[in-house]
């Protein structure tokens, strides 16, 4: 099974990409494919079509399309819960010491990454992201 894990744009801007994808592979997760990209409005409209409609869905567009992100496409059995349990809790205020949001993250928004919440959206996100320009 593969799932994604996306570095958000501020933790790119910030220069610590490299420390997640660290802490990721010390975890002994496989990492099968990765790439930096940049959203446009249309692809993050996309990605994140789930939360059309929702009040914030404007701000998490703009947000996702102000820089680039590290994707990763990620391998291994029982993969998706794995790395949900390993990024943490949506928001960092309540996510586990020793989790990826916990040391990274700022805001219910600047979480620091996107994981995968499922079989079916991780299908989806990975073509969208490995198949961008």
């Amino acid at each position: 099974m593969k799932t994604l894990l996306m570095i958000k744009p501020d933790m790119v801007a910030k220069g610590l990409w490299g420390e997640i994808i660290s802490v990721v592979l010390k975890n002994r997760f496989e990492v099968t494919r990765l790439t930096m990209t940049r959203f446009d409005k249309t692809r993050a409209e996309s990605f994140y079509d789930i939360h059309r409609g929702k009040e914030f869905f404007p701000s998490l567009v703009a947000y996702m399309t102000s820089g680039p992100v590290v994707a990763m496409e990620i391998e291994g059995d029982d993969i998706i819960a794995r790395i949900r349990a390993f990024v943490g809790a949506t928001d960092p205020a309540k996510a586990q010491p020793g989790t990826v949001r916990y040391m990274f993250g700022i805001s219910l928004q600047n979480n620091a990454v996107h994981a995968s919440d499922a079989p079916e959206s991780a299908k989806k996100e990975l073509a969208i992201v490995f198949a961008g320009p």
